[in-house]
This record gives structure tokens, sequence and C-alpha cells, in this order.
């Protein structure tokens, strides 16, 4: 018997913040490292811009507890993830994890950036998985939760408030 798919959102406001801003940063499908808490994300293959375009993104981690004789081991966190669609006009991407060593077996998610209020922004995350061994769809949801808001920070002290008001 297999188990649901998991699915849900995770959406962040920017204040102050254009939409339009926000997907100029966002649309660059291979900096993800510039907006999230990993170390590297890099185009591995494909045109850039366009869907089939294949990004390499890393984190190291490192644990405190002896793995053999070392005292400390880092581990490298990994996934390849595909472009599958891209919307300039709706500010929208899709995106699927092709490889990983976190434990995703099927996983695609959108992001959309929606315009709100004047000159602020909401950034939507939803995602469509299969379970992950060792995570509950609580975790999976707390991680894209803490990882959006920690992305509109960043963004928002990129594109600081401006007013356009006299």
């Amino acid at each position: 018997m297999t188990e649901e798919k998991w699915q849900g959102k995770a959406v962040a406001e920017l204040a102050g913040t254009d939409a339009e801003l926000v997907w100029e940063a966002l649309e660059d499908f291979c900096n993800l490292h510039k907006w999230m808490p990993i170390e590297t994300c890099y185009q591995v293959e494909g045109v850039a811009g366009e869907p089939g375009l294949i990004r390499y993104c890393a984190s190291s981690v490192q644990h405190d507890f002896p793995v053999s004789d070392s005292a400390n081991t880092t581990t490298i966190k990994w996934a390849k993830e595909k472009l599958l669609a891209i919307d300039p006009v709706q500010r929208s991407l899709s995106y699927e994890i092709v490889d990983n060593n976190v434990g995703f077996a099927s996983y695609v998610a959108t992001i959309k950036v929606l315009p709100i209020h004047s000159h602020g922004s909401q950034i939507e995350w939803a995602f469509l998985c299969d379970p992950i061994q060792g995570w509950t769809i609580q975790d999976l949801k707390s991680y894209l939760h803490s990882s959006l808001h920690f992305m509109a920070n960043k963004l928002q002290l990129a594109h600081p408030t401006h007013s356009t008001q006299p």
C-alpha cells in the first residue's frame, strides 16, 4: 500500500518590496545561494532561464558526534533540481528534484511572486511530494516555512522599502 502524496504551501509577505524586484532575483534559477541558507548553487546542464535547466545545490552540515575515528564530521547535503516551467508574466516557476542525498523520492514545487498592497509582494512556495523517510509532513512544512522566511528577509534587505511619494 502506498502512502498519499504530501502537499502544502508556505507564504511570506514582503511589505514595501515590489513584486518585480523579487521576481528579478528569483527568476535566475541558479542564484538560490544568494537568498537561501545554502552554500552553493550552479548550473550543470541546460540553457539559463529555460525549462530543462538543471542546477546543483549543496550545503555542508557539521556533526558534533563522532563518526568513525574523527571528532567532527561534515556531510554534504545536495540536490539536483530541474526547471520545469517559467513564466515571467505570471512571475512563477516550477521545478522538481531529480537527484539528491537528502531523502526526496519525488518532489515538485511551484514558486509564485504576487503583488500585494502598494509596493508590496508575496512569495508562495507550493509543493507536492512523496513522503520522506524519517520526516513528517509537518517537518517539511516547517523547513519550507523557515527557508521561505529566510529568503524573504534577505530579499527585503537587498531591496529596502522605498517610497515613491514626495
